[in-house]
């Protein structure tokens, strides 16, 4: 490649505008001027190296989301940017500089100016080989990249252009550089406190009387810091202030402080919570930003009303489970007339058991009574050979507990689904993940809880009993994720186990295959995959087949065929917009595969309280980009696990997780998944035809900004005519429109529709 010579003050002028951008407060934000080479070379990091042909990518997203969803082991980010010595005159402190990069997927070293800087957010050190040589601590890709080196250092280049290059391994699933935005500026009071407006969820009354806590924490082991904290919340449509405060702060070094808020909103409308703090001494503000939760979907009326799908698939002659979701004031007395024999419905809890002796189709009226009033619904039972023939709904341990799962947690989480009425809105699977195992097999070769779950019979029958239903993780290989026992060369014998302690679900996981297959083909893909649907098809139970292998091999075109319910399309979720969003709206390509009985996996919702075990926080989603999730799941016709506490549902996650008009979507019986048919300016349109001849559609606004749209029809794919739609969050009509309909779409929402032709 040729190297550079010399470059013109005008054109370090414009790299400076194209690759970076002053805050009023001295930090260099590099969220453009990226550039990126899908391969691995260490002349890579010689800032004289022409990369003019490499391609443009962002910093903010993961590469798969920007064309390179293939893409697996190295690639190299570069940036450009003049960095001028004036940082230092505004600065707190002025010993050092800061480089921040967000977070990497997996793995990455950082050079500056040819030189290495750091690996993994941490010291350099000399690596033989990489990434293999940097000790594993944990979670890597989920740790942010922060640098600091002195302001005298010879790899700097003040009042010059600077050359940041970034070497990044990604073992698989998502990788690359994903956000927040990569910056660098001088150390300051920002490297040490910080404002925290996630560990405290709002707590609302009434669904309008607001109150939160903010927490302001000094992780200075000498400097105390004191300034003026500014608090406010505006309405992101009108503009108009609700709540403002000011008031001043010391935070001693080393400790923290809780500012509470309380206020009163009647329009329970689109708000935006901001916080700054002005440090004395410093011109650089400390700034922290939230959605505030509002809540759309109204409460269910006292009458009964039938929700859930209205079509259920089992296999003759295994037992069968179906609790009716049924809302209403207790008692509701539920009913099920056309029962196939075998079949019976204990119309106390609405739980339907026994067994289907012969296949077929099985029309059932489902009928639930209180005092109130009456509903009835239609409802197919299908016994033939296929199952899950609506998405799974339910809960899976992982994105909570982790690996501290046990059985007390399992059983709580059962509990809440009825407690909350989860269950009453269609949420039926609790789903136990890794670390469940015990550490050897017994004698005979079964596999055995460890002592964190000692009984799976007395488990299971603990949860069949409310009608609800129990799942359960495992791998293909020697070992799972977590390192525990995995099910190769025990797969029958696993399968039997399972299905004598009453397990309904599988979720097994590539995880240590790998070890059997490093460099699979697609056959050795689909191997171990077809060899567990034998194994689940030889025991006399329903137990629905989940892959899990992140997409590897587009396994979402022979997903079917090994016989998978559903399958990951993606690595795994994580509770930021970066993450949710850049799955969420990736998932056109696989919209042809699905159908019932075969669902595209996009991963566990993030909503609630999360945080991959032991120690859990509030989601660190806002309440439009939560809005967003659920939206485009239930588009997408996923599965809808949660990854949350459900012992701590607050009213805004349980309104979320409770609106029949939205949840419908996911289980209507046609089983179409979304199509992306329109996206433009950060605007993105998905439609999902319906089994009644009517569509849903998404209006997503991808932008930092709210936007107000004008969705024409003809963008949706539908053709000329009257149209009525009805907002589904709110669970109002909307009226009837030709031609196109106007929405205003806050900064990462949705504005979610039903439309039905009217002529």
């Amino acid at each position: 490649m040729k190297k550079f010579s010399h470059r013109t003050f005008l054109f370090l002028l414009l790299l400076l505008t194209m690759a970076c951008s002053r805050t009023p407060g001295g930090r260099l934000v590099l969220d453009h001027g990226w550039r990126f080479m899908p391969d691995d070379n260490l002349s890579y990091a010689d800032p004289s190296l022409s990369d003019t042909s490499w391609k443009e990518i962002s910093p903010l997203q993961v590469w798969d989301a920007q064309g390179y969803a293939d893409l697996d082991g190295y690639a190299w980010y570069r940036v450009r940017f003049h960095l001028p010595s004036s940082l230092k005159e505004h600065a707190y402190f002025k010993d050092s500089l800061v480089i921040y990069l967000g977070k990497i997927d997996d793995r990455d070293q950082t050079f500056l100016n040819g030189q290495p800087l750091g690996q993994n957010g941490i010291t350099w050190a000399a690596c033989d080989s990489f990434p293999d040589s940097i000790p594993d601590e944990g979670e890597t890709w989920n740790k942010e990249r922060k640098y600091r080196i002195p302001v005298d250092d010879p790899r700097i280049r003040w009042d010059a252009e600077n050359v940041l290059a970034v070497r990044v391994y990604d073992r698989g699933g998502l990788g690359g550089m994903y956000g927040p935005e990569p910056y660098v500026a001088m150390r300051d009071v920002g490297d040490y406190l910080a404002i925290d407006l996630t560990r405290s969820p709002f707590e609302i009354t009434n669904r309008k009387h607001y109150k939160k806590v903010i927490f302001l924490t000094n992780r200075s082991r000498e400097e105390n810091f004191s300034g003026i904290l500014d608090i406010s919340v505006t309405n992101q449509e009108s503009g108009r202030v609700i709540y403002s405060e000011t008031t001043e702060m010391t935070v001693p070094a080393g400790q923290e402080k809780g500012y509470t808020i309380a206020y009163t909103d009647l329009d329970q409308s689109n708000c935006l919570l901001r916080c700054v703090f002005r440090p004395e001494h410093s011109d650089n503000e400390i700034v922290a930003e939230t959605g505030v939760p509002y809540i759309l979907t109204p409460p269910p009326p006292p009458t009964p009303r039938i929700n859930g799908p209205r079509v259920y698939g089992c296999r003759p002659g295994h037992p069968f489970l179906y609790r009716v979701p049924v809302t209403g004031d207790r008692p509701v007395r539920v009913a099920a007339e056309g029962l196939p024999e075998g079949l019976s419905i204990d119309p106390a809890t609405g739980i339907i058991t026994g067994k289907v002796n012969k296949a077929g189709d099985y029309p059932v009226r489902l009928i639930a009574s209180n005092d109130k009033g009456s509903d009835t619904a239609r409802f197919l039972i299908r016994a033939g050979d296929l199952l899950a023939l609506t998405p799974p709904m339910g809960w899976n341990s992982w994105n909570v507990w982790g690996l501290s799962v046990d059985a007390e947690k399992v059983k709580a989480a059962a509990d809440a689904f009825i407690k909350t009425g989860l269950a009453d809105h269609g949420w039926s699977y609790i789903n136990i993940d890794d670390g469940w195992e015990a550490p050897q097999r017994l004698p005979d070769g079964s596999i055995t809880g460890n002592e964190k779950f000692p009984d799976f019979r007395d488990l299971s029958g603990y949860i069949h009993a409310k009608g609800l239903k129990l799942g359960i993780y495992s791998s293909p290989g020697p070992l799972t994720c977590g390192g525990y026992l995995g099910s190769y060369r025990h797969e029958h014998q696993d399968a039997r186990t399972w299905a004598g302690w009453g397990i309904d679900y599988l979720k097994y996981d590539w995880c240590s295959y790998s070890r059997i297959a490093p460099n699979p083909t697609l056959e050795e893909m689909k191997k171990p995959y077809r060899l567990m649907r034998e194994a689940l098809d030889a025991v006399d139970r329903d137990i629905v087949y989940s892959l899990c292998q992140y997409g590897m091999g587009r396994v979402w075109e022979w997903g079917a065929e090994v016989g998978g319910n559903l399958w990951r399309t993606t690595g795994d979720i994580t509770d930021t917009w970066q993450s949710m969003s850049g799955i969420g709206f990736r998932q056109a390509v696989t919209s042809p595969f699905a159908s019932p009985g075969h669902w595209n996996d996009p991963d566990m919702l993030v909503v609630g309280w999360v945080g991959w075990g032991p120690n859990i926080r509030p989601t660190r989603l806002t309440p439009d980009e939560q809005y967003t999730h659920i939206s485009l799941w239930c588009l997408l016709s996923a599965p809808l696990l949660l990854g949350c506490d459900l012992t701590r549902l607050d009213d805004f996650t349980l309104s979320l997780l409770t609106n029949d008009e939205v949840l419908a979507l996911n289980q209507d019986e046609l089983g179409k998944q979304a199509r992306k048919v329109y996206a433009e300016n950060d605007i993105q349109y998905w439609v999902k035809p319906l089994a009644d001849g009517s569509w849903a559609a998404g209006i997503f606004n991808l932008s930092k900004e709210q936007r107000k749209v004008v969705v024409a029809f003809s963008d949706l794919g539908l053709e000329k005519g009257n149209y009525r739609l009805r907002d589904l969050w709110r669970q109002e009509d909307m009226g009837t429109f030709q031609e196109s309909f106007t929405a205003i779409v806050p900064s990462h929402g949705v504005k979610l529709v039903r439309i039905r032709k009217t002529n």
